[in-house]
């Protein structure tokens, strides 16, 4: 069997006691994990699957960072104050370059650890003496990982080094653009097969069929490919299985989460894991969010970074939106005085709504990934680049529009397929603000960097709509080439 594990060993849950404080070097090892016989146990094979999984999970800090990475860059949020505020005025401005740590750390090396233990579970799961129904289950959650991996590597970088196996050089080219989109079809759709339905995986947060058609729809949407999205979309929602949680203004809230609209989620809890979001939300000397009578807690944590929205986006929302209401607009300070938010580009999203059970830094709101609004969209963006304003598509667009109060738009609403490809990004924003969605939307309706220069960013270049490969690797892998630009 192969060896190529150790990287992977110390994430795992290997218990070591010592026996005396006095001499540390002869404690006594009552349970460890054997490297010669970890693929031959079910619970080996999982501790190194959930090891993988946890790479991909991203929470905490981590987690807070990269969904402001690809928020900060658009015509939805900014920020100042903090230590973070660093990093946010390079996205912000469009200054980043192949030194930012947060591009490095956060877009290039997680993922790739997430692949380096997915590669680990593949390189050994065949030759161990687990049952072929494990080996199969466990192979295909594996592939399920690497492959969000390298879609979420490839939705900021383009094409990257394809690393399937631990035992390939250290050295590698950048795949082509269509080893890219062949490799992150063929997973996807591979494996959907051999996944559980959803609803039926071992454990939460496990993959299962939904996940891997949701990617898959994903996938299709951010290389456009039409028919394709359209298809994959469809074959979610004939599962029958997801449904639009009724009350949006609820949907966000811990007490609400493991719900049907949520089908791959980066998990939080509140010891060490959480959701780190809306410590930044909150504005300075915050109290009471008057509209709820929400009360802040010693419990929690104001941040000196201050997450903000523009006013160009908060205005744009229609009379009733529902949406809205988790975007203040004032608030009532520890002196008991309200403070507007209003007209300077300073109201703040609550869609990550205050856990009152956090703990410091970490509320327990799980990040949904893909939920089945997403879905529905995406069909129905797939369905007018397709056929151009249709009823189908217009009917998509009104089971979420509803959802938040609003009335029906119609086919008549739109003279051609771009006016209504215009709306699409509009619902997108209004619904998906905060969720790590802008920068991509955006991108792929080709506004990401005119957007930007409309708002002033005079150093938004059409390159900017990959990120720079990161310095450290370009050093350390001469094969790989950077992009152009930077």
């Amino acid at each position: 069997m192969k060896k190529n594990i150790l990287y992977t060993l110390a994430l795992l849950l290997g218990l070591f006691f010592i026996n005396s404080c006095e001499n540390v070097l002869e404690e006594d090892v009552y349970s460890e994990l054997d490297p010669d016989g970890l693929f031959n146990d079910i619970i080996g094979a999982e501790a190194v699957l959930h090891a993988a999984y946890a790479e991909s999970q991203l929470n905490g800090w981590n987690g807070k960072s990269l969904l402001n990475l690809e928020e900060w860059c658009t015509d939805i949020e900014w920020e100042t104050g903090g230590g973070e505020n660093r990093t946010a005025v390079q996205m912000i401005n469009f200054t980043w370059d192949a030194s930012t740590g947060w591009i490095t750390d956060l877009m290039w090396r997680g993922p790739f650890r997430g692949v380096r233990d997915a590669n680990t579970i593949l390189d050994n799961i065949e030759e161990s003496t687990l049952s072929d129904s494990e080996k199969k289950l466990i192979r295909a959650e594996a592939r399920f990982v690497r492959a969000t991996e390298y879609y979420y590597m490839y939705t900021y970088f383009g094409p990257v080094p394809l690393r399937t196996s631990a035992t390939q050089e250290m050295e590698l080219p950048r795949a082509s653009e269509q080893e890219m989109l062949t490799f992150l079809e063929t997973e996807f759709s591979e494996i959907i097969a051999d996944l559980p339905d959803p609803g039926d995986e071992k454990l939460y947060g496990r993959a299962h069929k939904g996940a891997a058609t949701a990617f898959l729809c994903k996938f299709y949407l951010a290389s456009k490919q039409w028919q394709k999205c359209a298809d994959a979309a469809s074959d979610l929602i004939n599962m029958n299985y997801y449904e639009l949680y009724p009350d949006y203004r609820e949907l966000f809230k811990v007490e609400n989460e493991r719900n049907k609209e949520y089908i791959w989620v980066h998990q939080a809890v509140v010891e060490g894991l959480g959701n780190n979001y809306i410590n930044g939300a909150f504005p300075i000397n915050f109290s009471i969010e008057p509209k709820s009578g929400f009360t802040w807690t010693s419990n929690m944590r104001n941040w000196a970074a201050q997450y903000r929205l523009y006013d160009s986006f908060y205005n744009s929302f229609e009379e009733g939106d529902q949406r809205k209401d988790l975007i203040i607009s004032e608030f009532i300070n520890k002196k008991g005085e309200t403070v507007s938010l209003l007209n300077a580009n300073n109201t703040r999203s609550f869609k990550w709504w205050p856990d009152v059970n956090a703990q410091g830094n970490d509320h327990g709101n799980d990040i949904p990934q893909i939920r089945y609004a997403d879905i529905l969209l995406a069909r129905a963006e797939a369905l007018n680049e397709l056929n151009g304003p249709n009823q189908e598509s217009i009917d998509l667009i009104n089971m979420v529009r509803n959802r938040a109060n609003l009335g029906d738009i119609s086919v008549a609403d739109f003279a051609s397929k771009e006016e209504l490809r215009d709306h699409i990004l509009n619902e997108r924003g209004w619904e998906f603000y905060s969720e790590r969605k802008r920068r991509q939307d955006l991108i792929r309706h080709g506004k990401f960097v005119s957007s930007a220069r409309e708002r002033g960013i005079t150093n938004a270049q059409d390159f900017h709509v990959r990120m720079p490969i990161p310095q450290v690797e370009i050093d350390a892998n001469p094969m790989c080439e950077q992009n152009p630009g930077y």
